[in-house]
């Protein structure tokens, strides 16, 4: 089928409708021919849901090396992209292609069906049809707001677009999804009729899953004014809470992924991703929860548990030192230290996301080709001469971003050193089920709906019920999903504190002290010692006072339980709140994206140092010179990626 082009991405008229739209193969004449009586409302929302599950080629520019990166949930192992600053503006103009052409067919649904309804051709569910096409649309406006802030809302209705301020297109989403969902008739079914529902690949269009949805989704935006707009936030989070809400795992926004190379590839497949586990994510993890890896390991562990239940580490130690050769300039509590062995407690969904390297047997471990099948590395000095040779088998180390001078080590893939660089088979990774095009991309699941209650008991907002069951219900819903609900009741009354000195429980909001001891080994010489490790400092938050009140608690589980399907939604609540804790990418030489971040105050936490915003591409510019211009007006700074958008933390 022809595919109409654009001159700019959010230039489009309703004269395009129907183009581009594969459904319409099936109405047998010119797709530009069709009448509004012929044309189906649910092409258009399943065309629009499907295009913005990303191709290969977009998905590996914005969720692997922007999102992710961004989001810090898994390293980009690269410090020449997006967790240090740098972009590209051909990269970011796929994905605003992307997510035009995405929103060009959810506008053109709910066109179709308003003038369905007005003309009298409409079904029995049409306006149910036209509620779903406006909660979606409100889903793919607040992503792309996300990204770069200021957009239209008056796209695609025939006219050239004005560009609104970040609070305008808010609080038209807001607006939106209030009268979407109450518009909503639960009396009306498609349930049975198959031509209908499969044109849904997230809900079979189950209208109460939908308008369940549509109020999540609600008091997520809300939510996203907290620090900005106060009143507004809780106006709006109470009046959605209010209503039906997804909290049950039956009903999560899960799009089936298929192997190949279209829209439904998956989002981690393609063989040369690394995607080790990030620093903050697991610097959370790590001695959360009680949960003792001796016990978990039998259920993960298929090729040597016994080598395995060998390694694991006594609950003070901290590793091997290695100060020479891992870069300690950033504020990680963990770094210089490479840890070698597993940990003597871990979040128990650590070992179900992230394989064990050596552990090559496990379903969890990737195909021979997508990564080393080696654990031996050559733990080398900065001239190349090989210190020792480390076997990396049953250790559990992540892979620290930025510039790391020459203590990133040569070149060469079999180097140790080189672990932040081609990081496979040597530390954690994503587990193999998510690598196959066979598992389903999660855009919203229960917890999260506990987890915004949580949040908005503790500031004292009106919600259907307290603070504590709510996060417990989060957390509940997130270990159901990993399959390790026999941990939860041990989890939950957990005073243990990560590395970030937060515990589980809720009960427990005593603060952990600024330090804690540690021993540890060098590693080169094998002679112990002790080490005073620091909690990092979270200046973001309460100005660094504060490192486990109810909050952090919250976002902390919310950022587990969002890994690995959610990095965009983890990089705003960080943008939000300033939670929870990320460390700055090394420094060993400046970073030329990142120019206030330096030698001597990497040990302090600052929005300069983390980026806030993907800039507009160029192909948006240089095709609509004035609406780029009233965009950047409307974003209040220059079109740049430090450049934070209206409700994120100042």
């Amino acid at each position: 089928m022809k595919k109409t082009f654009i001159k700019s991405c959010l230039l489009i008229t309703t004269g395009l409708v129907v183009a581009g739209c594969s459904k319409f193969d099936a109405l047998n004449v010119k797709p530009d021919a069709a009448s509004v009586s012929q044309v189906q409302v649910e092409y258009f929302i399943d065309n629009s849901i499907i295009h913005n599950q990303q191709n290969p080629a977009t998905s590996e520019r914005a969720f692997i090396l922007y999102w992710q990166a961004a989001g810090h949930q898994i390293s980009d192992a690269d410090g020449e992209t997006f967790s240090s600053g740098a972009y590209s503006d051909e990269w970011i103009g796929e994905y605003y292609q992307e997510m035009s052409e995405s929103l060009q067919y959810i506008n053109s649904a709910v066109t179709v069906a308003n003038q369905q309804l007005a003309n009298g051709t409409a079904k029995l569910y049409t306006n149910n049809l036209l509620q779903v096409a406006r909660i979606w649309r409100a889903y793919l406006m607040s992503e792309l707001s996300d990204c770069f802030g200021p957009i239209p809302v008056n796209a695609f209705q025939g006219v050239n677009p004005q560009f609104s301020s970040v609070k305008t297109v808010y609080y038209y989403m807001l607006d939106e999804l209030k009268d979407a969902t109450a518009k909503m008739d639960a009396n009306v079914s498609v349930q049975g009729n198959s031509a209908v529902t499969n044109e849904d690949p997230a809900f079979g269009y189950d209208f109460d899953k939908w308008e369940r949805y549509g109020n999540s989704l609600r008091l997520r935006l809300a939510m996203r004014l907290s620090e900005v707009d106060p009143a507004k936030a809780q106006a709006e989070f109470e009046d959605a809470d209010k209503g039906k809400l997804m909290t049950d795992n039956s009903g999560i926004f899960q799009i089936q992924e298929k192997p190949g190379w279209d829209d439904l590839s998956g989002v981690y497949t393609r063989s040369w991703y690394v995607l080790p586990i990030g620093v903050s994510l697991n610097n959370l993890m790590l001695n959360l929860g009680g949960v003792k890896s001796s016990d978990l390991l039998p259920n993960v562990i298929t090729q040597d548990l016994a080598a395995a239940q060998a390694n694991v580490k006594p609950a003070d130690y901290i590793g091997q030192r290695f100060p020479n050769q891992f870069s300690t300039m950033t504020n990680d509590p963990s770094a210089g230290y490479w840890f070698n062995g597993l940990p003597y407690t871990v979040d128990p969904r650590a070992y179900q996301m992230f394989y064990i390297p050596g552990n090559f047997n496990s379903p969890t471990y990737p195909a021979a080709g997508a990564v080393n099948q080696t654990t031996v590395g050559a733990l080398r000095d900065v001239n190349g001469d090989t210190l020792k040779l480390i076997d990396a088998a049953y250790t559990w180390n992540p892979v620290p971003d930025g510039d790391l001078g020459t203590k990133g080590g040569p070149a060469n893939t079999n180097d140790l050193n080189n672990i932040y660089v081609a990081a496979n088979g040597y530390v954690p990774s994503l587990v193999n089920k998510f690598r196959t095009q066979t598992a389903k991309r999660v855009f919203f699941a229960p917890w999260e709906t506990y987890f915004l209650l949580a949040e908005a008991a503790v500031r004292g907002w009106s919600t259907p019920m307290d603070g504590r069951t709510a996060y417990n219900d989060g957390i509940a819903s997130s270990f159901q999903y990993w399959g390790v609900s026999q941990y939860l009741s041990a989890y939950l009354t957990s005073s243990d504190y990560n590395r970030a000195g937060t515990s589980v429980s809720w009960d427990n909001t005593t603060e952990p002290g600024s330090t804690h001891i540690m021993n540890y080994v060098d590693g080169v010489t094998g002679i112990p010692g002790i080490a005073t490790i620091k909690y990092p400092v979270n200046n973001l938050y309460k100005n660094g006072s504060l490192r486990n009140d109810l909050l952090t608690k919250i976002i902390t589980q919310k950022f587990i339980a969002q890994t690995p399907w959610l990095p965009l939604e983890a990089w705003s609540d960080h943008r939000r709140l300033g939670l929870p804790f990320f460390e700055n990418v090394v420094v060993e030489k400046n970073i030329p994206t990142l120019p206030d971040l330096t030698a001597s105050n990497y040990m302090t936490a600052s929005i300069k140092f983390l980026p806030q915003r993907e800039p507009y591409p160029s192909s948006f510019k240089n095709s609509d010179a004035a609406g780029y211009k009233q965009a950047v007006d409307s974003l209040g700074g220059n079109d740049a990626v430090l450049t934070p958008l209206w409700w994120a933390q100042h």
